[in-house]
């Protein structure tokens, strides 16, 4: 089933109370003792609750104090993760298939399919926050689909309007979603009419005009050009990322002004891009993109790289 919202740190909330509630009814954890577990470097959002779970100064400092019940562990660690699924009170594990926020961080293979089994093996939900990886980003539907990891709740949003309109949702099966009863929860304007149909229409265009094989073909060939690029370049260091969802590593510190700066030049040569952590630069241009538009961009990029000079 699916519950409409309308961002995505309200997926996330929404998630968060939906487990915590199969937590008590289901799990049988004791009254105020669940715990959701988060990865270190997770962005969901401003509310209270997900800067609670952050650990970036930047979004928690002197906004506290913070939701009870939230712990972090280190991201793609599964041991780490299995250590605190042994708590019985542990009602789920929230985590990005791909961190966006903290610089496009992609888990080594097989992550995904191990926090599959371990939330298995412990009956605890596995919360995918697919909210930026979600609807043909990374090349496939879902970052999650390219290993055997389905969520026990899936929380979307941005794309799912085709970024036009203020629309997410959490989807989970009914085991999980029918803890919830009429009145628990809700949203003046979730699920509204045209919310929905902005949604309908938009899944409808990704499906039709096969946007999640374009991401992967596109994606490949914006990472071969990079790759190429930081081979070339001593201002570059690496490339990563999935689909059109990617990152460039800018050889500075975190601390330096680097990144800003050259993608203030990238856009000086008619390029928009956004830089993060002082040292990372993020690309994730429209689904719809062409070949030919990809290329315009590899040759902006390259160009204003080999002419770039450091402050």
């Amino acid at each position: 089933k699916v519950l409409p919202m309308n961002s995505g740190v309200e997926g996330g909330e929404t998630s968060n109370k939906l487990a915590r509630k199969w937590g008590y009814l289901k799990k049988g954890i004791p009254e105020n003792k669940a715990r959701i577990l988060f990865a270190k470097g997770n962005f969901w959002g401003r509310t209270l609750a997900a800067i609670s779970s952050s650990d970036d100064p930047l979004s928690y400092k002197d906004f506290g104090p913070y939701m009870p019940g939230y712990d972090l562990i280190p991201y793609n660690d599964l041991e780490a993760l299995e250590r605190e699924l042994k708590d019985p009170n542990v009602c789920a594990f929230m985590v990005e298939p791909i961190q966006g926020e903290a610089g496009v961080v992609v888990p080594h293979v097989g992550y995904l399919a191990g926090v599959r089994a371990l939330c298995t093996k412990y009956n605890v939900l596995f919360i995918a926050d697919e909210v930026q990886t979600g609807i043909a980003r990374t090349g496939k539907l879902l970052a999650t689909d390219y290993e055997d990891a389905r969520p026990d709740i899936l929380v979307l949003g941005k794309a799912l309007s085709g970024g036009v309109f203020p629309v997410s949702a959490v989807l989970a099966d009914d085991d999980v979603m029918m803890c919830l009863k009429p009145g628990e929860h809700g949203s003046t304007f979730g699920g509204n009419p045209l919310a929905c149909a902005v949604a309908k229409a938009a899944l409808e265009v990704v499906m039709d005009e096969n946007l999640a094989n374009n991401a992967f073909r596109l994606g490949q060939r914006f990472r071969e050009a990079m790759q190429a690029l930081v081979d070339e370049s001593p201002l570059l260091k690496g490339v990563r990322g999935r689909g059109l969802l990617n990152a460039v590593l800018i050889n500075d510190t975190p601390e330096s002004s680097t990144a800003w700066d050259l993608c203030v030049a990238l856009k000086d040569n008619g390029l928009l891009a956004k830089p993060t952590h002082g040292n990372i630069i993020r690309f994730a241009p429209p689904l719809v993109m062409t070949a030919d538009q990809l290329e315009a961009c590899i040759d902006i990029i390259a160009n204003t790289v080999r002419t770039f000079k450091k402050a």
